[in-house]
């Protein structure tokens, strides 16, 4: 799914951690999981979640000694209303394939 649109104007480090975090919104992320998901170094890395730690697009807790990342909540789009205009529907992928 990805970040908002919003959010995509950040360093490509940042974008990348972002969208890994929010296609994994509800159980979250460690460092560790997210090194495995973002083609970035490890120092990229910790300075992009601390940037947007700084900015309040992501949230760090404690889960039983496991640190955990999730993106904040104005960062995970809404399916209903932020919709990718880029991205065609369903509708528009079966018109476009029967040719209507």
């Amino acid at each position: 799914m990805g970040a908002k649109p919003a959010y995509r104007d950040r360093p490509a480090v940042e974008v990348d951690v972002l969208d890994a975090l929010v296609d994994r919104a509800g159980e979250g992320m460690t460092v560790l999981e997210l090194r495995a998901a973002v083609g970035a170094d490890i120092d990229h890395i910790e300075s992009a979640l601390s940037e947007l730690k700084a900015d309040g697009l992501i949230v760090v807790s404690d889960d039983n000694g496991t640190v955990r990342i999730r993106p904040a909540d104005t960062v995970v789009p809404d399916p209903t209303t932020d919709a990718d205009p880029a991205e065609p529907s369903l509708l528009e992928i079966l018109r476009d394939r029967l040719g209507l």
